[in-house]
C-alpha cells in the first residue's frame, strides 16, 4: 500500500509541478536556515573538553578596587584574569594533579633556512597545560616541570607554524630563533582547534590557538608583556618590567585540574588561607571571592555566546515557521484542486482513513525533498561563510571560520524538527480533504 501511495503522490507531483517546486523551496529555505543557525550557535556555546567539566578550573580572585567592581555588566564576579603574584603563589601548590599559569605574547621566529623572519602568535605557560587540555602532538612531546623555571631554550610549534618552517617534516630536535633567541623544537601540535578558545578568554573568544608555545619562565627572563588585555586599577608607579610583575595589574590566566571534591575543598582552602595573609597587609579590601569555575560555568560567566546569537536562533525558527505556514496554504489549494480525484476514490471504496493517508504520505515526500534541499542549501551557505572568514585570516585554520563546519548534532536535530514540523503541517489538509463529501464532484464529472 506504501508503493501504491508513493506512485499516487509522485502523479499529484506531476500534475502541479509549480506548486511542488514552490512547496519544497519553501520547506528547504527554511530548513536551510535554521540548520545554518543551529551549526554556529551549537559550535559558539558549546563545551570544548566537557569530559573534563568535573575536573577543570579557572582560578580567580578578587582584587579589584574596593570602591567599584571590575565589571558594571557583571559586578557579582571576580576578575577573570590574575596578578602575576598572586598567580605565582597560588602555582606553589602541590594540591592540583595539574596546574597551569599562561599568557598570551608576541615573538619573531627566523634562523630557518631561507624561511624569511615572520611574526608569531606565541604562548608562554608552564608543561601541564599540554597534558591538563590534551592537546595532541604530531610529533615529539611538552617539555617537563623542570624546564619552566629556570626556563630552557625549548619550543613547541603548532602544525601550520611546522609546514610554513620545516615543510611540514619532523622538527624536533632542530633549532631556530626566536625573538632572536635560539631555542629547541621538542615538539610539534596536531590540529587543535578549541571552539571556543576556553583556556584564554582574554584575546578573542575564537581566535585560534597560537603557533608557538614557550616554558613560563621566559616570561620574567626576557620581560615579554602580554599581547592581550592588562587592566590596572591602583595608581603604583610602574616604571620597569619588575615593577610590573609586582603590580596589582591583572593579565595572566590560572587553571588548576583538581580530580575529587576533596581536593576541591583543599585548593579552596588554600586559596583562601592565602587571600587572608594578603588582606592583614592591606590588599583584597573587597569582600572575599576566590573562586574555582569549572569550564561550563567560566563560558556562561564570560558571556561567550552573547543575546545576538540567540536572538538569531529565535529568528531562523520564525521563519522556519513562516515557511511552513506558507506550505499549509499551498498543500490545502492543491489537496483541493485535486478534490475531484479523490472523491472518485472514495465513491470506489476509498475510506476517509486512507484518503487521509494517501495525502499524509504526500506530504511525507514533500519533507524528504525539502530536506534534503534545504541541506545542500545549508552546505552551500556554511562554506560560503566559511570562505570569507578565511579569506579574513589568509585561509589560515582555526578561528571563526571553524564554526562553519557541519556540526552532526545540531543538523540531525534541526532535520528531525523540519520533517516533524513538516507532517504536522500537512495534517489538517490531508484531514480537510478526507471530510469533503464526493458526492459533489461525482456529479460534475
Amino acid at each position: 500500500m506504501l508503493g501504491y501511495y508513493m506512485r499516487l503522490a509522485l502523479k499529484s507531483f506531476s500534475r502541479n509541478p509549480g506548486i511542488t517546486a514552490l512547496m519544497v523551496l519553501a520547506i528547504a529555505l527554511g530548513i536551510a536556515v535554521c540548520v545554518m543557525t543551529l551549526t554556529v550557535y551549537h559550535a559558539m556555546s558549546g563545551n570544548p573538553i566537557w569530559w573534563k567539566n568535573d575536573r577543570l578550573y579557572a582560578v580567580t580572585m578578587d582584587n579589584w578596587d574596593p570602591k567599584q567592581p571590575y565589571s558594571k555588566l557583571s559586578p557579582t564576579l571576580p576578575p577573570p584574569e590574575m596578578t602575576y603574584k598572586d598567580a605565582r603563589a597560588l602555582y606553589r601548590s602541590d594540591i592540583p594533579e595539574r596546574k597551569v599559569v599562561t599568557y598570551a605574547t608576541d615573538g619573531v621566529i627566523s634562523g630557518v633556512g631561507a624561511v624569511p623572519s615572520a611574526h608569531v602568535r606565541s604562548r608562554v605557560t608552564t608543561a601541564d597545560f599540554f597534558a591538563m587540555f590534551e592537546v595532541p602532538f604530531l610529533y615529539g612531546n611538552a617539555w617537563n616541570r623542570n624546564a619552566d623555571d629556570p626556563a630552557q631554550p625549548v619550543i613547541v610549534l603548532s602544525r601550520q607554524e611546522n609546514d610554513k618552517l620545516f615543510g611540514g617534516a619532523n622538527s624536533v630536535g632542530r633549532t631556530l630563533r626566536w625573538n632572536d633567541h635560539e631555542f629547541r623544537v621538542v615538539g610539534v601540535i596536531a590540529d587543535w582547534f578549541p571552539r571556543p578558545r576556553f583556556y584564554d578568554l582574554n584575546g578573542g573568544n575564537f581566535d585560534p590557538a597560537e603557533d608557538a608555545f614557550l616554558p613560563y619562565g621566559w616570561g620574567a627572563a626576557l620581560e615579554l608583556l602580554n599581547n592581550e588585555e592588562t587592566d590596572c586599577w591602583a595608581p603604583e608607579k610602574i616604571d620597569t618590567f619588575k615593577d610590573f610583575m609586582a603590580s596589582d595589574c591583572i593579565w595572566q590566566q590560572m587553571w588548576v585540574e583538581l580530580p575529587d571534591r576533596s581536593s576541591r575543598e583543599r585548593m579552596q582552602a588554600y586559596m583562601d588561607g592565602y587571600w587572608a595573609e594578603q588582606r592583614k597587609g592591606g590588599r583584597f579590601q573587597r569582600p572575599r571571592d576566590n573562586r574555582l569555575t569549572n569550564v561550563a560555568n567560566w563560558l556562561r560567566d564570560n558571556r561567550v555566546v552573547d543575546t545576538d546569537n540567540r536572538v538569531l536562533v529565535g529568528l531562523a525558527f520564525a521563519f522556519l515557521a513562516v515557511c511552513l505556514i506558507n506550505t499549509v496554504g499551498l498543500l490545502l489549494a492543491k489537496f483541493l484542486n485535486g478534490a475531484s480525484i479523490t472523491g472518485v476514490r472514495r465513491a470506489l471504496g476509498a475510506s476517509r482513513r486512507q484518503v487521509f493517508m494517501q495525502h499524509l504520505i504526500e506530504v511525507g515526500a514533500l519533507s524528504v525533498l525539502g530536506a534534503v534541499l534545504g541541506l545542500a542549501l545549508a552546505t552551500l551557505g556554511l562554506a560560503a561563510v566559511h570562505h570569507l572568514y578565511a579569506a579574513a585570516h589568509l585561509n589560515r585554520p582555526g578561528g571563526y571560520q571553524e564554526l562553519t563546519h557541519f556540526d552532526s548534532v545540531g543538523v540531525l536535530w534541526a532535520v528531525i524538527l523540519a520533517l516533524v514540523a513538516t507532517l504536522a503541517a500537512g495534517l489538517y489538509p490531508a484531514w480537510r480533504v478526507g471530510r469533503l463529501p464526493p458526492a459533489i464532484y461525482l456529479k460534475s464529472q
